[in-house]
C-alpha cells in the first residue's frame, strides 16, 4: 500500500537533528523510500536547504528549513513493543545522565528493527520516552550478544562517541566469552585481518583473509574447564563479528554461536536449557565531559553454565 504525499514539505531542523548529515536526515524522515531515490532527489536539486542546493554530506543546522518535494512513499506500520518487552529494556538501564544512557542489552534482542524484526532496543526506548528529543544508537551489538550498549541523548555526545569508537586508543572495550575447549597456554594477541563475504542465499559471513582489514583481539583466560574456557577479550579494532571469527580461527569458537561455532557443543547447551550465545560486552570506558567506566553484570544463564562446567 502506498500513500501519496502530494504537497511539498518544509521541515525545520530541531535540536534532535542538528549536525546530522543531510542524507541521513532524509533517510530518517522518508521511511520506506529507497536510498537510491533519496540520493537522486539530492543530485537533481529537488531537495533544498534554505532555498539552496546542498551536498549529501552537509550537516543540517538548528533552524534550517529543508524542502522535500512531493513523493510517494511506502507506508510502514509502526509496531509497538509489548509491555513485557518495555519492562525488560527499562530494567536493563545501567547508567543515565543528560548526555548518554548505557544499557545491559539482553541476549536475543536486536538493537534496531529490520526486515524480520518489528522493534529493537532503540524503537522500544523511543516508545518508553516519547518526550525525549533525542535517543540515538552510538554503536551496534549483534542480536545474540549481551552487554554494554550506549545511547546518545545529544548530537554533541553522539559525534564525540563516534570519534572515540573509531579511535580505539581513546575507548576501552572489554568483552567476556565462554569458548569451546580448553585454551592452550595463557594470554594471546590474535592479529588476523578480516574480510566480509556474502554467501549464496545472502548470508553474511566474515573470514580471516590477508586481503581483509586489520583486526586485533587480546584473549586472556579467566577460568579453565575440561570442556571450555572462560575468557576476557579486549578489542583493539572493531570489525564485524571480530571476536567470534578470531575465536573460531584459534580453534575455540564462542559457545552457542550458530554461525561460526561448534554444532555438537551448541546442542549440549540446548540440552541444558541454555539458548544463547555466550559473548558479552562486559565493560566500556569513554570520556565526554567526565570519565565513564561502566560494567554490565553477567546474566543467570551465564552463571548457570559456569557452575555446570565447574561440576563436569
Amino acid at each position: 500500500m502506498t500513500s501519496p504525499h502530494d504537497k511539498v514539505q518544509i521541515l525545520e531542523i530541531i535540536a534532535r537533528n542538528a549536525d546530522q548529515r543531510l542524507d541521513n536526515y532524509l533517510l530518517s524522515q522518508l521511511k520506506g523510500v529507497p536510498k537510491s531515490r533519496i540520493y537522486k532527489l539530492l543530485r537533481s536539486g529537488q531537495v533544498r536547504v534554505n532555498k539552496g542546493r546542498k551536498k549529501p554530506s552537509y550537516r543540517v543546522q538548528l533552524g534550517d528549513l529543508v524542502r522535500i518535494p512531493p513523493i510517494r512513499i511506502s507506508e510502514r506500520k509502526v509496531s509497538e513493543a509489548p509491555q513485557y518487552w518495555l519492562d525488560q529494556v527499562q530494567q536493563s538501564i545501567l547508567l543515565e545522565d543528560s548526555h548518554v544512557m548505557v544499557l545491559n542489552k539482553p541476549a536475543g534482542i536486536a538493537v534496531h528493527s529490520g526486515s524480520n524484526i518489528a522493534y529493537g532496543v532503540i524503537e522500544t526506548l523511543r516508545q518508553l520516552r516519547p518526550d525525549d528529543q533525542m535517543l540515538e544508537l552510538v554503536h551496534r551489538l549483534d542480536r545474540d550478544t549481551s552487554g554494554c550498549l550506549v545511547i546518545a541523548k545529544s548530537r554533541s555526545a553522539l559525534n564525540q562517541l563516534h570519534e572515540q569508537f573509531r579511535d580505539h586508543h581513546r575507548m576501552e572495550k572489554i568483552y567476556r566469552a565462554i569458548l569451546v575447549g580448553r585454551w592452550p597456554g595463557g594470554e594471546k594477541l590474535i592479529d588476523a585481518p578480516l574480510r566480509k563475504n556474502t554467501l549464496q542465499g545472502g548470508e553474511r559471513m566474515v573470514m580471516v583473509d590477508e586481503t581483509g582489514k586489520p583486526a586485533q583481539s587480546q584473549f586472556t583466560p579467566l577460568d579453565y574447564f575440561d570442556q571450555a574456557t572462560h575468557m576476557e577479550i579486549q578489542l583493539f579494532t572493531g570489525r564485524t563479528h571480530q571476536i567470534r571469527v578470531h575465536a573460531a580461527h584459534a580453534g575455540h569458537p564462542v559457545a552457542g554461536d550458530s554461525k561460526y561455532g561448534d554444532e555438537s557443543f551448541n546442542q549440549h547447551l540446548k540440552q541444558l536449557g541454555l539458548r544463547r550465545m555466550f559473548l558479552h560486552a562486559h565493560r566500556l570506558s569513554f570520556e565526554l565531559d567526565k570519565k565513564y567506566d561502566v560494567t554490565a553484570p553477567l546474566d543467570e544463564q551465564w552463571q548457570t553454565l559456569l557452575k555446570t562446567l565447574a561440576n563436569e
